[in-house]
């Protein structure tokens, strides 16, 4: 039980160093692949498209720098700058999304990277906290563990 304790402690251990030393790669790679969903946006239901009108929805956010990012999509060509950047659904119609002036009075101005990345620094210190309660736990699992094999150990002897 001891060395099973162990074996997923380090390997929670490693994924956390893993993910530290490699955040910018995390980063990088999240950008450039929310630049490729932006870019493949289209009207039908994919999971990239809605992925990326839930962050706009949820973030208040539009494009991955700022709203202007739609215009060198295919999409803005045929239908301007999605609904899901709208800051009231009610005020947004088709021609003013199709006009960048006109848009930026309607819909969230904002980038949604940094809010992405600016929302998961700031929940990392949570994250952090939880695990390390986690790893205590763990450690202290192992160490009474090892504590009862060496009891059981030492009485086997003394029974007879």
């Amino acid at each position: 039980y001891a060395m099973l304790l162990s074996l997923i402690f380090l390997i929670v251990l490693v994924a956390a160093v893993v993910g530290f030393v490699f955040r910018h790669e995390i980063k990088t790679n999240f950008e450039s692949n929310l630049n490729l969903a932006l870019r493949d946006y289209n009207m039908t239901a994919d999971q990239h498209s809605e992925a990326v009108d839930t962050i706009q929805r949820t973030l208040h956010c539009c494009g991955v720098q700022n709203y202007s990012d739609w215009e060198r999509t295919e999409y803005f060509t045929q239908r301007g700058i999605p609904r899901s950047c709208c800051k009231s659904q009610d005020d947004c119609s088709e021609e003013d999304l199709k006009d960048l002036s006109k848009a930026k009075l309607k819909v969230f101005v904002d980038g949604c990277f940094f809010l992405v990345t600016s929302t998961m620094e700031s929940k990392m210190s949570v994250v952090a906290g939880i695990s390390f309660g986690i790893a205590c736990f763990q450690l202290v699992g192992i160490i009474l563990a090892c504590c009862l094999s060496q009891y059981i150990t030492n009485n086997q002897y003394e029974m007879v």
